[in-house]
């Protein structure tokens, strides 16, 4: 009888502890089919460091994973890009760039769980931004002779496609981000020291057409996305000495590889924008003030006219946060901004109108430690 208490006794103090724990997990509510990825960047050991998602888009940090290669270091954005973490298409793979070694990681992704399963040569120096499209990759090197560097994907593994390594305008062309169009056919650069965005053509072989530059619309070309239409959408800082006289653009593609402008330097009534990231479902669009602190958004339509949403400046992080590069997540449900100088990641709610609620933010990332990259599933 007494053995029987003692194990009655037993299971109570298990059951008081465990209980808790359950209603812990209960109250964060993870969603285990969505995370949040953030790179620190660091010169002694790049890491990849996974938040899990709850379902009212608050994060959790789960893990750090190593990337096997070396970040920049530095301060406040020292690999000026957008795309330096990419997710694939089907989110079922996630791609680091090591600017400090010259590698690109590849890592198989399983909720917020990361999975090494590839290191390769980026085939230039300081690679800084990537690009997938089926089974095709594209790396930037923006060091050295500044050139895109064309990869296979197979499985998990990436194969250099011989002869591909492909040159930009000049050496110093500052190249900030790369970007495939949604039907596979164009890969575009940006290139920030010139004030040029790149167009080649993929041929079938992976390998790249000559490249045909054309002039930003307006002054400071940063970033560019696509639409899934296939609208290009650029980020513009703007003219200097101008208060929050940031900008967005939208081309349309020909079949040349020239751009046509859609709609040119559409004021975005912040400072310093240099990130942009299209909802999924292809309704909006939103940048990254970082030099504001700011937000805001524009409705897209079927031929790529860009409307600010009302008010224009849609979300607002702590002043001096220092969002840089700015993802949605794969369900549309969230935008997250990495905010380097406050140390933590804005979160806010996707509203059906286009406008953004604060959710909050998360801690977990160094200030001013050189962070760099952020990409949602």
């Amino acid at each position: 009888m007494h053995k029987r208490m003692q194990s009655i006794s037993m299971l109570l103090v298990l059951a008081t502890a465990i209980l808790p724990m359950y209603a812990s997990a209960d109250a964060n509510d993870v969603d285990s089919a969505h995370a949040v990825f953030v790179m620190s960047n660091a010169a002694d050991r790049n890491e990849v460091i996974a938040f899990a998602r709850a379902t009212d888009g608050s994060l959790q940090e789960t893990h750090r994973f190593p990337t096997g290669g070396r970040g920049s270091g530095g301060n406040h954005d020292p690999l000026e890009s957008q795309g330096s973490l990419t997710l694939s298409q089907d989110h079922s793979l996630l791609f680091a760039v090591n600017a400090g070694s010259g590698e690109v990681s590849v890592f198989r992704v399983h909720g917020s769980t990361l999975v090494l399963s590839d290191k390769v040569l980026s085939e230039g120096s300081e690679p800084n931004a990537i690009a997938q499209h089926g089974n095709l990759v594209y790396v930037v090197n923006t060091g050295g002779s500044s050139n895109v560097a064309g990869f296979l994907l197979e499985g998990d593994h990436l194969r250099y496609i011989k002869n591909s390594l492909t040159f930009l305008s000049t050496n110093t062309s500052g190249a900030a981000s790369i970007s495939l169009s949604p039907d596979g056919q164009f890969l575009a650069v940006t290139e920030r020291l010139t004030n040029n965005i790149d167009v080649f053509r993929v041929l079938a072989d992976g390998k790249l057409s000559p490249i045909v530059t054309s002039p930003s619309a307006g002054p400071g070309v940063f970033s560019v996305s696509f639409a899934p239409k296939g609208v290009a959408i650029v980020s513009e800082t703007g003219p200097a000495n101008v208060t929050n006289g940031s900008a967005v653009s939208s081309y349309e593609i020909l079949p040349n590889g020239t751009l046509s402008a859609i709609n040119t330097s559409v004021p975005t009534l912040g400072a310093a924008n240099c990130w942009n990231a299209v909802t999924p479902d292809g309704r909006f669009v939103y940048v990254s003030n970082a030099g504001s602190s700011t937000i805001s958004g524009f409705a897209i339509s079927a031929t790529g006219v860009l409307s600010a949403l009302p008010g224009t400046v849609v979300g607002e992080n702590p002043n001096g946060a220092g969002n840089l590069d700015i993802a949605v997540s794969a369900d549309g449900k969230f935008l997250y901004t990495l905010n380097s100088s406050n140390g933590t990641i804005g979160i806010f709610a996707v509203q059906k109108d286009g406008t953004l609620s604060s959710v909050g933010s998360a801690t977990g990332i160094g200030q001013d430690t050189g962070f760099n990259g952020i990409a949602a599933n």
